[in-house]
């Protein structure tokens, strides 16, 4: 009869007194602990959160600098009182509102060709409640140089120079009469007292009798952009966009933008009382 190997006792521990313990489900304890875990992250976060928000609602100062020092600084756009310090702004990109802020940087000299500033922006529109600000409505004005103070728009040989002004007839030729635009209400035109109007012909400024053509309309309408010059102003043309109003010789011009601080000091004028 052959041998036969006993099978190998298995394991059993009820019978060493040892039984599972089936009222519970299997990894019970571990939901347990992540499910706290996840509580305290939350509260962690929500505390979080809530410190940052507190923190920003304190206002943010500059070391050392007063509240009352980062007042907005008023545009100073067209100004018709009596012109205030100079002061270099960097103006703003064509094409949306921009207030020029003066700095306490100085003003460039008639002749520094060094860069500064970009394209100049559309003027703000003007504060109604501020006479310094107020657009001219047939207003008697004269037109003044940034960098050439003691000289003004002068109606010369039909043609408009940058002059100092000594007479009664210099006087009346360099007073102008400030009134809506020919080809757009919310720039400017100018009439002499003759009754002629300054429009561009060849770029040049000169004064000319209106002919009631739409081309004359739009080659005597100017629009007042903001400045690099506080209470200043450049003059751009309706018809063709991007190129301002300067002096070059002391004769008035049509010319392209140019990213200089001569260009921008050449292009720069305040209104100013009239001469006459």
């Amino acid at each position: 009869m052959p041998e036969t190997t006993p099978e190998p006792p298995r394991n059993q521990p009820w019978e060493n007194g040892w039984t599972p313990d089936t009222s519970r489900a299997p990894g019970t304890r571990r939901l347990w602990l992540a499910g706290a875990l996840a509580l305290s992250t939350i509260v962690a976060c929500a505390t979080a959160i809530a410190v940052m928000d507190r923190d920003s609602d304190r206002p943010s100062q500059a070391s050392g600098t007063p509240p009352s020092a980062v007042a907005e600084t008023p545009p100073g756009l067209i100004s018709f009182a009596t012109p205030s310090t100079d002061g270099v702004t960097t103006p703003a990109g064509k094409g949306g509102p921009s207030s020029a802020q003066a700095s306490t940087s100085p003003s460039p000299g008639p002749h520094d060709s060094a860069a500064g500033g970009s394209k100049p922006s559309k003027s703000p529109k003007p504060d109604a409640s501020s006479p310094s600000h107020s657009k001219p409505s047939a207003t008697y004005r004269s037109v003044q140089s940034v960098n050439y103070p003691d000289r003004y728009w002068h109606v010369s040989g039909d043609y408009v120079k940058l002059d100092p002004i000594a007479s009664a007839a210099g006087r009346r030729d360099a007073t102008f009469k400030v009134v809506k635009g020919l080809a757009n209400s919310s720039c400017y035109s100018f009439t002499t007292s003759d009754g002629t109007y300054l429009r561009h012909r060849n770029f040049l400024l000169r004064s000319e009798r209106n002919d009631g053509s739409s081309v004359f309309g739009q080659d005597a309408t100017f629009c007042p952009r903001t400045s690099a010059y506080s209470g200043a102003v450049m003059l751009e043309s309706v018809n063709y966009p991007g190129r301002f109003l300067r002096h070059q010789n002391f004769r008035l011009k049509l010319d392209p933008f140019q990213n200089s601080s001569l260009y921008l000091a050449d292009s720069a004028f305040r209104f100013v009382a009239g001469l006459a």
